[in-house]
């Protein structure tokens, strides 16, 4: 056989969906200790971050009131994708994610390229997402003891500061948490989802006192072009629906158990996110929206004329980046691990404890990467390039329903998604139009992220593949140890 058409195997060989049925089944993995409520709180966990409680400030200037009908085409484009993970969920109810996905339909370097871009996703968003805490600590400890952190380490170099040492003590406290257990971590972050959709429903009821429908009027004073550009900015308030998915392992009777959470997580999120919407835009005019920086708070502190609300809001802040950091290091972990049993990454990557049923050193390793980019770097230029690499795997999800769908009719699934084809065609249409408005220089970063990964795969993760022998057939996967 010549190089290049082993090479051509090598990059397109993929992996048996029997050998994913027996990993997940063997002894020596990740242990299901999570249930149904649990799983749907880590999707909730993982999408509503701090978004929600600022997000009505930058997308009602562009779409004025209509921006409920923006909040509806995001959770719509939300839930095509989310279907589309209910089913592939359901059929490959493994820890990998959209990257175990692409393995069973695509091949092994798409898995490979999927996998990166989960990486980036995962770290960088994790990692942003830990630079803001100290930003929303130091609010919350100002308006409830008059004190504040100083800027030398409470933020990053380009931000004012020196290191982000909050940021570095939430990842290091998530990490260890995680390493002392799937079903500790679950619970404590069913308690913290459960306080911040509290704060977001009381937000809800007290709005709704002074809700005005003449606030409503006009409706959509910057047109279709409005509606569509808010669209935009907060569909990626839903981002983080696909955490759900990396729990394959390690939920019971998963076949049941992860559709469920997807598409529960998904309703309870679109829910609160337009109910908030409504009542933001109802309780005041739209036009007061540009430059309220405070966000929610300012409304609540305006209709109660008290501060407590500010206190409030701040600390529903606080808590969902502590649940959102906790559930992307699982999610991140869960991936390596994924990859590293595949061969993909060194053994390391799949060692599990004994003891505690999880992959420390994976969770160690992400969780040190994690705090050393929010220590030191500040990560707002990577926004589009995380937004950029959620798409891609958004759309290979998609894709492989269709593909699945034609090349394992018979494959048992506990979820199909409704409307096949049209349903997962439209959804892998909605992400290329999302990625289509994205600028140029994303595109720039993420080759060279995608090239850096053509690299590692050709130098190492091709010739330690699991899938690879003498012969060049496809090798039985053994689970790990």
């Amino acid at each position: 056989m010549s190089q290049p058409s082993t090479l051509r195997r090598q990059l397109l060989r993929r992996k048996p969906l029997h050998a994913f049925t027996a990993e997940s089944d063997g002894d020596g993995g990740l242990r299901r200790t999570v249930g149904p409520f649990q799983l749907t709180m880590i999707g909730i966990g993982a999408t509503i971050g701090t978004g929600i409680f600022f997000v009505l400030d930058s997308a009602v200037p562009e779409a004025g009131p209509a921006v409920i009908v923006s909040f509806v085409l995001a959770a719509v484009v939300a839930a095509l994708t989310a279907l589309c993970y209910a089913e592939l969920a359901s059929a490959v109810p493994v820890s990998g994610s959209s990257y175990s996905y692409a393995y069973a339909t695509l091949g092994e370097f798409a898995a490979w390229a999927v996998g990166w871009c989960l990486l980036l996703e995962y770290a960088v968003s994790g990692a942003a997402i830990a630079v803001s805490w100290g930003q929303y600590l130091n609010d919350l400890t100002e308006r409830l003891f008059g004190f504040q952190m100083p800027t030398a380490i409470a933020a990053p170099p380009g931000a004012g500061g020196y290191v982000n040492l909050p940021g570095v003590v939430l990842v290091a406290l998530c990490s260890l948490l995680l390493v002392r257990g799937t079903k500790e971590s679950a619970a404590v972050n069913t308690v913290m989802v459960l306080v911040k959709l509290g704060v977001l429903v009381l937000f809800v009821v007290i709005g709704a006192t002074a809700f005005h429908a003449g606030n409503l009027h006009p409706f959509a004073p910057m047109g279709i072009a409005g509606i569509s550009s808010a669209a935009s900015t907060v569909f990626f308030s839903f981002i983080g629906l696909d955490a759900v998915s990396t729990a394959g392992e390690e939920v019971r009777n998963p076949q049941r158990t992860l559709p469920l959470a997807i598409v529960g997580a998904l309703v309870v999120v679109a829910t609160i996110y337009l109910l908030v919407g409504l009542v933001g835009v109802g309780a005041q005019p739209w036009t007061a929206f540009k430059g309220q920086e405070a966000g929610l708070s300012t409304i609540l502190g305006d209709i109660t004329g008290a501060g407590w609300p500010a206190v409030l809001l701040s600390a529903g802040a606080v808590l969902s980046i502590i649940s959102v950091t906790l559930v992307v290091l699982y999610g991140q972990s869960r991936i390596l691990y994924t990859m590293g049993r595949d061969g993909m990454l060194p053994s390391a990557f799949r060692r599990v404890s004994p003891r505690s049923g999880t992959p420390v050193f994976t969770t160690l390793l992400t969780g040190g990467f994690v705090a050393l980019l929010a220590a030191v770097f500040p990560l707002d230029m990577l926004a589009d390039l995380t937004s950029m690499g959620t798409l891609v795997a958004f759309a290979v999800v998609s894709l492989g329903v269709l593909i699945l769908r034609h090349t394992a009719p018979e494959l048992e699934r506990g979820f199909r998604v409704p409307g096949y084809p049209v349903v997962p065609s439209l959804s892998v249409i909605a992400c290329g139009y999302l990625l289509y408005e994205l600028p140029l220089e994303t595109y720039l970063l993420f080759g060279g992220w995608l090239a850096l990964a053509l690299v590692v795969y050709l130098l190492y993760s091709r010739r330690n593949s699991r899938l690879e022998t003498a012969d060049g057939s496809e090798a039985p996967v053994k689970t790990s140890t």
